[in-house]
Formats: structure tokens, C-alpha cells, sequence
């Protein structure tokens, strides 16, 4: 038996599914994003505390619905919620700053297919049914590299449970980040969970970005220091 198999087979410790560990608050809103925080994010706020019918969540059916998982600023959301205007999508951000930058590009955009949820992630994927995702984004996560902090990690067993339970067969959780121990930390989750398979072949399948990938400010930072971004692609078995 190879290490690789031992990793995958052996029983994992316990881990408990991370919760937000930042600011919520940065900068001071100038005053047009607090007016955008005041008079936009009240229709566009996900109700997370009780059951979520995906089927009620826009006035327009939706043929799918995708979710971001810590959207920072927004960029990432709202390019690919306009090219998929068919598809409905939940963006997740405690950063009062990332949701009112987010809320701007919802205006700009005339975007009708995103509702968010300006707290824990956790809250969102508790009360999703089962199966009622197909994809599933984490980009650029805080790394938390101190070995003390890395239990609050968003990547954790736990944390894969959560996302299976809502992710259809066959549907993808996307993970990008651009520090290798983070990559390392979450294939070795993923390599002992049940219900995900890592569906790079080559290098260049984490190497590249995927289709239409419009960057972040995260990994435009990583660039400038010198680090390279992985796009990892995990599909729920």
C-alpha cells in the first residue's frame, strides 16, 4: 500500500466545519455604497434562517442554481451571473465592504439572478435542500497558515459533508487558491472523502483557469508577489 493510499484510507480526525474568522467591517462605506446597503441588499437578501425553496428565490424561473462561497469584491459573481442569466446564484460574504461592491455591479449590471447571503455560508448550506446545487465556488480563501489557525480553514471533512449533501450527482465544487499548502491540505481531504473525485488528468487541468474565468483582485495580488493560482475542479460522485 502506497502513502497515498494510507492518506486516503486511514480514518480522518475529527474536524468541525469552519465558521467566519474576519472583519465584517472595513473602510467606511462611502456614502452611494451605503445607500446601495440600505435600499438594494434588503430585496436581494437570502432569508437563510429557515428551509431555502430554491424554486421561489427569483421571478423568473431558474434552469440551475450555483453558489460563491466568500465572493470578496464581487468581480467573480457577477461576470458569471451575466453570462448565465438562465442560472440562479447565491453569493455568500460577511465583508459588509466585498457586499456593497458586489451590490454596484448588481446596478451597473442589471442583474436579476443573485441573492445574498451577508453572513456565514453555514447558514445557507443548512438550510438548502439536498441535491439542489450543480456548482459550488470557493476562490482565494483566507489560508489561515498558522498551524494554530488552520482549524478555522473553510476546507475541513466536515465542511465537504455539508457541500455533498447539497450538490447534485455530477455537480462541481470549483476551489482556487494560490498558497500550496492550502492546495495540499484540501486534495488530502478530498482524497479520503466518499463523495468527491479530483477530475485533474494533467498538471495543466489545475494550472489553467477554467472557461471565461474573469480573475479576481485576490489573484492578481498573488500574481504580483509571485505565486502561482491553482483552479481545482471536484466532482460530487
Amino acid at each position: 500500500m502506497t502513502n497515498a493510499d494510507r492518506t486516503a484510507n486511514a480514518s480522518p480526525p475529527t474536524e468541525k466545519a469552519a465558521g467566519f474568522f474576519g472583519r465584517r467591517k472595513g473602510k467606511k462605506l462611502r456614502d452611494e455604497q451605503a445607500r446601495r446597503m440600505d435600499e438594494m441588499l434588503p430585496a436581494l437578501r437570502l432569508d437563510a434562517s429557515r428551509l431555502i425553496d430554491p424554486a421561489t428565490l427569483f421571478a423568473d424561473p431558474k434552469s440551475d442554481l450555483w453558489l460563491e462561497i466568500g465572493f470578496g469584491g464581487g468581480e467573480h459573481l457577477a461576470d458569471t451571473a451575466a453570462r448565465h442569466p438562465e442560472v440562479g446564484f447565491i453569493g455568500c460574504e460577511p465583508f459588509q465592504n466585498g457586499v456593497a461592491k458586489l451590490l454596484a455591479e448588481v446596478g451597473e449590471r442589471g442583474l436579476a439572478n443573485i441573492r445574498i447571503h451577508d453572513a456565514n455560508a453555514s447558514d445557507v448550506l443548512a438550510h438548502l435542500p439536498p441535491a439542489s446545487l450543480s456548482r459550488i465556488y470557493l476562490l482565494y480563501p483566507d489560508p489561515w497558515p498558522k498551524r494554530r489557525q488552520r482549524k478555522r480553514r473553510l476546507v475541513s471533512d466536515k465542511s465537504l459533508k455539508a457541500l455533498a449533501r447539497v450538490l447534485k450527482p455530477g455537480g462541481e465544487f470549483r476551489f482556487a487558491t494560490d498558497i500550496d499548502d492550502y492546495a495540499g491540505w484540501t486534495l488530502q481531504r478530498i482524497a479520503r472523502s466518499p463523495d468527491f473525485e479530483w477530475t485533474a488528468e494533467t498538471a495543466a487541468d489545475w494550472l489553467t483557469p477554467w472557461d471565461n474565468w474573469p480573475g479576481t483582485r485576490y489573484e492578481a495580488k498573488a500574481k504580483r508577489e509571485g505565486r502561482v493560482p491553482g483552479y481545482f475542479t471536484f466532482r460530487r460522485s
